[in-house]
């Protein structure tokens, strides 16, 4: 049991599938569902002051070397297009709208990815994408609980 629930943190600590991935896998693997929500939601929200330090410090670095540059633009270009009208147009809750919707390429990587972007105040932007995950999570919970129980 112990070693699923890592795997399920780990899976919503990892861009390739945050809580939306970490928390079905964990209920599938028959551990409590209400550990799994905590457990994979916690993971979740380590990822926004992760991303915060590599953007703000590691970041600095990394950029002097082309590929990373031309990655790293293409990255934040992404994040622009797919966030850009929702934060300019409802800031605090666009940030919470963009995170909170349950589809890839939507979750705290591109919403903390936007909040710098845009330069959006780090106790806001924190408040912002920690209420976003806490909805998705939420949703994914309630989807995977219902197919569990055969509704």
């Amino acid at each position: 049991m112990l070693k699923e629930l890592l795997i399920a943190a780990l899976w919503s600590i990892s861009p390739f599938g945050e809580a939306k991935v970490g928390i079905p896998y964990g209920m599938y693997q028959g551990i409590n569902p209400y550990l799994v929500f905590v457990v994979c939601f916690a993971a979740n929200v380590l990822v926004f002051p992760l991303m915060m330090f590599f953007l703000e410090y590691v970041n600095r670095h990394l950029v002097k070397w082309r590929f990373y540059k031309k990655s790293a633009v293409f990255v934040g270009q992404r994040a622009k297009k797919g966030s850009g009208n929702k934060i300019k147009q409802y800031g605090f809750l666009g940030v919470i709208l963009f995170v909170m919707i349950p589809l890839p390429g939507t979750g705290v990587y591109a919403g903390s990815i936007a909040a710098y972007l845009f330069k959006m105040e780090k106790t806001k932007a924190f408040m912002a994408n920690t209420i976003g995950i806490f909805l998705s999570s939420l949703i994914i919970w309630v989807a995977t609980l219902m197919s569990l129980k055969g509704l």
